[in-house]
């Protein structure tokens, strides 16, 4: 027998397992998709937005992961994060007082920073685990013409990019290997690095309600885990649009390039929260990247969507070249 390796299902297997769920409740206006950030349900002159994500890589401040990554996906569909709940699972044998007080601290910290509500969730510690897992749960609301869908995306519409990619990748990875990092890089390095889900940050929300209010936006996407090359994968799948990536303007920090050379992996397959992809007609460009730029968020013109025909398509110096495909996101090879 076949085993999937660790990380996101099979896009393929997954695509076919949603098409078999039918939707037959006239109030959700999206359900579960490939593409889409979060479900989207009629709730008269608002959209209520859900969405559920775990935080599996990493241990380190779980409770700030799990608000931060669940409040991206809620933006991401133009909407403001407004409740939170999280199911948290710890280790027999291994939980005290210490390790819960300090989880619970950095979701009620995150909440409060984002004008988020802690409303419930559930905890317990479970048999057979060897970590703290937490699955965070956010809702948010959306004025109903303020909704951003992926499928709405364009052949023709500019694709930017907010930040700079693999800001989480980077981040992870400085706090699972600080010894040999340090070693080879030295002290001031592996700090700039870990603090990377700080400064600059894994938040997109302010990104993207920014973006949102500043013009039309087609499409606004998160990309996570397979970094930015699966993030616009499925935006493309959601759309169904093709994209050419332009190589030289994709933002990348000199940490994250040190880091993906040294374990030799690809910065582009290394999950990337703290960016955020944006899909608007061309003619907004200027403005979106102007106001973001206004708050002190980059954002970057990184290509152009195309006919689906034209697949994903990367130029490189000058030459056309396939987009790199990821089964597993490249933080894999390093923990």
């Amino acid at each position: 027998m076949k085993y999937f390796p660790v990380g996101k299902l099979d896009i393929r297997l997954l695509e076919k397992l949603l098409n078999s769920n039918p939707i037959t409740d006239p109030r959700i206006i999206v359900g579960p998709r490939i593409g889409e950030d979060a479900a989207v349900i009629d709730f008269g002159k608002k959209y209520l937005v859900a969405k559920t994500d775990p935080i599996t890589f990493t241990t380190h401040r779980i409770g700030w992961y799990a608000v931060n990554v669940n409040a991206n996906d809620i933006a991401a569909m133009g909407a403001t994060p407004k409740w939170f709940m999280a199911t948290l699972l710890l280790p027999e044998g291994k939980t005290d007082r210490k390790l819960v007080t300090r989880i619970f601290q950095d979701i009620m910290k995150s909440t409060q920073k984002l004008n988020i509500t802690l409303c419930g969730g559930h905890t317990e510690i479970s048999y057979k685990i060897d970590r703290p897992i937490i699955i965070g749960h956010m809702l948010g609301e959306v004025e109903r013409d303020k909704l951003v869908v992926n499928s709405n995306a364009k052949p023709g519409d500019d694709l930017l990019l907010t930040k700079g990619i693999a800001i989480e990748g980077t981040a992870i990875i400085a706090r699972e290997k600080p010894a040999f990092i340090r070693k080879k890089f030295g002290d001031r390095f592996l700090k700039r690095a870990q603090t990377f889900i700080d400064k600059p940050g894994l938040s997109i929300v302010a990104d993207a309600l920014l973006a949102n209010t500043a013009a039309s936006i087609h499409a606004m996407h998160d990309p996570t885990e397979g970094g930015l090359s699966t993030g616009i994968l499925e935006l493309t799948k959601a759309s169904g649009t093709g994209a050419i990536i332009y190589a030289e303007k994709i933002p990348c920090y000199k940490e994250t390039n040190e880091l993906c050379t040294l374990f030799g992996i690809h910065p582009l397959g290394l999950i990337a929260s703290g960016s955020l992809l944006i899909a608007l007609h061309p003619a907004d460009t200027k403005k979106v990247v102007a106001i973001l730029g206004k708050h002190g968020i980059a954002c970057t013109h990184i290509g152009s969507l195309t006919k689906r025909t034209e697949g994903l398509r990367l130029l490189t110096k000058g030459k056309l070249v396939s987009m790199p495909a990821f089964k597993v996101d490249e933080i894999t090879k390093v923990l």
